[in-house]
């Protein structure tokens, strides 16, 4: 069995590197090698993965919520590979793990009670995928015990420092943005550059999201072999 993990790709060298250490504390975790591969901006790609593999293969989507990656890009790769016997796990969020993590990484950043937070996904046109977004956006209001704004870094409205900017005219004394990004790259960029207060890193490299998508490729395992 081999297991692939897929994420989206970036140009910055630390959010590849994010992105492979995370699969290595994977592999160390599930006891076998975990592949990597990108869905845009640099390969490999998917496809050019799983042809170079022999057997059955789970694919993990390193997304945080549904979305055309994960509902129409992975699909085509594992089409375009000719590849029989390739399992596709659902994506890692929304999830109550992930809600924890978030709840730590905003505790990392000097998030203080009291603050005002904006929830910052990278953006999606895709129905389903903003439902997850403001699923996780209701579990950070109750793990925070604050109101969570949802904002965006690419695609969709409010981009995060309008969001941002619209909460200090509100009166808020300090604004924190939780990053729901997985690695580092230009996106975070933008979140660093949103005018807050204080921002949380990408989630990435949290132990439980390593414990996440390890859980990911064995139960997808399970459910093959049944």
């Amino acid at each position: 069995m081999s297991y692939v993990l897929v994420a989206h790709g970036t140009r910055k060298s630390t959010g590849v590197e994010m992105i492979g250490s995370l699969a290595n504390r994977v592999a160390a975790v599930v006891g076998c090698g975990v592949h990597v591969a990108f869905v845009d901006v640099l390969g490999p790609t998917p496809a050019e993965v799983l042809r170079g593999l022999t057997g059955p293969a789970v694919v993990v989507p390193a997304f945080l919520s549904r979305g055309y990656h994960v509902n129409t890009d992975i699909p085509a790769h594992v089409a375009a590979s000719g590849r029989a016997g390739v399992t596709v796990a659902d994506a890692l969020g929304p999830s109550p793990e992930v809600a924890r993590v978030l709840g730590d990484r905003l505790i990392e950043s000097n998030w203080r009670p009291g603050d005002s937070v904006v929830l910052a996904a990278a953006g999606t046109s895709d129905p389903a995928a903003r439902s997850d977004l403001h699923k996780m956006a209701a579990w950070v209001s109750a793990l925070s015990s604050s109101r969570v704004e949802l904002a965006f870094a690419a695609t969709g409205e409010p981009p995060v420092c309008d969001a941002v900017a619209t909460l200090r005219r509100r009166g808020a004394r300090r604004v924190v943005v939780a990053s729901y990004l997985l690695a580092d790259g230009v996106f975070q960029d933008r979140l660093r550059n949103s005018g807050a207060d204080a921002v949380s890193d990408p989630l990435g490299s949290h132990p439980a999201m390593v414990r996440l998508i390890a859980s990911r490729f064995r139960r997808a395992r399970l459910t093959k072999a049944a």
